[in-house]
């Protein structure tokens, strides 16, 4: 009796020791992925920092999970979301724009944080420096190159009857009032007027294509800054349906039926961001990992929305462009 009672018992004992064992399995590792802006205009840009992920052996869902905090263009959430994901005890926090890195870093100093910004992260007060930013801070900035004036540039070669052009931008975005000093000193140089437009909301938008119309701009620059990244399908319409030439800063407007952008090359940059995060998840502190800055620049011309307007691309644009969309 005694030994079928043992029997029993180890049996038993043979039994839960899976279980033991799967209780005791360390639980997967989340990263905290924090932006000021939606999910929905930015998908191309995620799915390129899941394989930056990838490329180090972090798969989402399988050894590594994320936990999304979207500020949807309500900045001042960005704290509270912070300190939501710092409770979480989440392994990394990678934050998506400026304000989301700023919050970030205000909540901990002791997570890893990886930013994704279009701003110098010294002047932003994110980093010491970019060799070596700090003790617990990293990341991609596609900051340091002016690009605006350039595109005023292209847009004059592709629409040289345009004498007024119109600047679309979003001022309380970071190092938004200098970027438009830049763009009015190119302006000068080209012998062009140009029309400064603020916009903070969708309304906002509407107003200034309103005001462009009124003041009889020929075309249209529209600034950097995730708001009004994140509004391209509104901006993209406005300028088809007043036949509004306009030039744009990344390759998602020009795929999405804009007429041309020039500027970095950002899937690029957050598939670098998610290799730096998979890094950090295998062990190497922020502090080691420089800082990379984006220097890939690509141009984009959509010859369907070109047609559409009545434009002829110069052939020598078109042999510069590294896309080109019909």
């Amino acid at each position: 009796m005694n030994s079928r009672r043992e029997f029993i018992t180890l049996l038993g004992g043979a039994a839960a020791c899976p279980l033991a064992a799967q209780a005791q399995q360390p639980a997967m590792p989340v990263i905290g992925f924090l932006s000021g802006v939606s999910p929905g205009p930015f998908a191309q840009r995620l799915a390129a920092f899941r394989q930056g992920l990838n490329e180090t052996g972090a798969i989402e869902g399988r050894n590594v999970a994320i936990e999304y905090r979207w500020a949807e263009g309500q900045y001042d959430r960005l704290p509270v979301l912070a300190t939501d994901l710092v409770g979480r005890r989440v392994v990394v926090i990678v934050a998506y724009t400026d304000r989301a890195a700023l919050a970030a870093k205000a909540a901990t100093t002791t997570i890893p944080i990886v930013f994704l910004i279009g701003s110098d992260p010294i002047k932003l007060g994110l980093v010491a420096g970019l060799a070596r930013p700090g003790e617990n801070i990293t990341g991609v900035s596609w900051f340091g190159v002016d690009l605006e004036p350039k595109q005023l540039s292209l847009l004059h070669e592709l629409v040289p009857s345009a004498a007024v052009i119109a600047l679309l931008v979003d001022l309380n975005a970071p190092s938004a009032a200098s970027r438009v000093s830049q763009v009015q000193a190119a302006a000068r140089v080209l012998g062009l007027q140009l029309i400064v437009l603020n916009a903070r909301t969708p309304s906002d938008i509407d107003m200034a294509f309103a005001s462009l119309v009124r003041e009889r701009a020929g075309a249209l620059v529209v600034g950097a800054g995730a708001f009004l990244v994140s509004r391209r399908d509104q901006i993209i319409a406005l300028a088809a349906r007043h036949a509004i030439p306009a030039i744009y800063g990344f390759r998602e407007y020009s795929a999405d039926g804009g007429l041309i952008s020039y500027g970095n090359d950002i899937p690029a940059a957050f598939r670098r961001a998610g290799v730096h995060t998979g890094r950090i998840l295998k062990g190497d502190k922020p502090a080691d990992l420089p800082v990379e800055r984006a220097t890939k620049f690509e141009l984009v011309i959509n010859l369907k929305t070109a047609k559409a307007l009545g434009l002829a691309v110069p052939y020598s644009m078109q042999l510069l462009a590294d896309e080109i969309i019909e």
